[in-house]
């Protein structure tokens, strides 16, 4: 599976641009002989026969999209202007490397010895940062670069320690090589899997995709901010690397159903599978829009711990991952 997770982490998959992301995966699907659809919003449905046909419909989901940054101007010396797609926190960009088009580029700002007293206290703004792709003038990087081209973080997939890994797009690439893992079992359960577009700029895909599919219980296969290295209080820190599968009662789109959160510990406790319970109230997922489609659907996310969400180096753990494939596994093969 952490081969797996190399390659798509690799990849470039901004919302609305997830096509190099969907050709890995229906690949991957062709390979193990299993059909599919594509709707109008760029999601994969795969429908995986299982050893019964559940009295409940069951649906599993991960995301294929990542955060990223989209060129928005070109100024008169050639620099990049840009906005973010989905939610990045300026202040981590400066600096950075990244990649348009294929070419290299780095995101500048005012240095440190140039700044005010008050700019150094403050945050920067998004409008005072720019790309510099060694142009030199506006007309040069118009020949490279056009207005609503991607920058993707150039990171490389580096193991971190033992048993880490950084990445760039772990969010929620992790969850992708976990419904790929799942599709080569033998199931249980019938079970239809979704790979999802669009969710960091509004859980779109899911939306659409789970009307199509219209299911009766649904999982969510996600990243989830683990903020144990920060120095915060032990009841902030929201989740914890190495704590396993991460699962809770709500975030700030879902009240998660109950029976299911319920199901997922006595499982996680019978299998000896890492669990842990989310601190706090943050954050949402394709769940927010999956929970709400047709009459209602009973839904839960189970989510790895990933230091540094959304930023050019998200930090996770392969044990944390192979729990959250485990705890899915057993959730897709539960009787109703």
């Amino acid at each position: 599976m952490l081969n797996t997770l190399k390659q798509l982490c690799a990849l470039d998959g901004a919302s609305g641009s997830e096509e190099q992301v969907r050709y890995f995966v229906t690949d991957r699907l062709s390979e193990m002989g299993l059909s599919y659809q594509e709707d109008a919003l760029g999601s994969v449905i795969v429908e995986k026969k299982g050893a019964r046909t559940p009295a409940q419909k069951r649906m599993v989901c991960a995301h294929m999209d990542e955060v990223a940054l989209i060129v928005t101007d070109v100024d008169g010396e050639g620099y990049l202007r840009f906005d973010c797609v989905g939610g990045i926190d300026e202040k981590v960009l400066p600096g950075k490397a990244v990649r348009v088009n294929g070419l290299a580029g780095v995101i500048g700002a005012v240095p440190i010895h140039l700044q005010k007293a008050e700019e150094r206290e403050g945050e920067i703004p998004l409008r005072q940062l720019r790309i510099d792709i060694g142009a030199a003038s506006r007309e040069e990087a118009a020949q490279r670069v056009q207005l609503g081209d991607i920058a993707y973080f150039d990171t490389p997939f580096t193991p971190l320690g033992e048993g880490r890994i950084a990445a760039k797009a772990i969010d929620d690439r992790a969850g992708v090589a976990i419904l790929l893992a799942l599709l080569k079992q033998p199931l249980q359960n019938d079970c239809t899997f979704v790979f999802t577009t669009q969710e960091e700029v509004g859980c779109r895909g899911a939306q659409a995709a789970a009307y199509t599919v219209a299911p009766d219980v649904a999982l969510v296969l996600e990243a989830t901010t683990a903020a144990d290295n920060l120095g915060l209080p032990e009841g902030q820190r929201v989740c914890a690397l190495g704590g396993g599968a991460v699962v809770g009662p709500m975030d700030r789109g879902t009240i998660y159903d109950r029976e299911l959160l319920q199901l997922a510990r006595r499982i996680a406790e019978e299998r000896a599978i890492p669990i842990q319970q989310k601190q706090g109230v943050f954050g949402g997922n394709d769940a927010g829009q999956i929970h709400r489609s047709r009459g209602g659907v009973k839904t839960l996310a189970l989510s790895v711990p990933c230091r540094n969400l959304h930023t050019a180096s998200c930090v996770a753990s392969a044990a944390d991952i192979h729990a959250v494939y485990e705890l899915a596994k057993g959730l897709i093969d539960a009787v109703d």
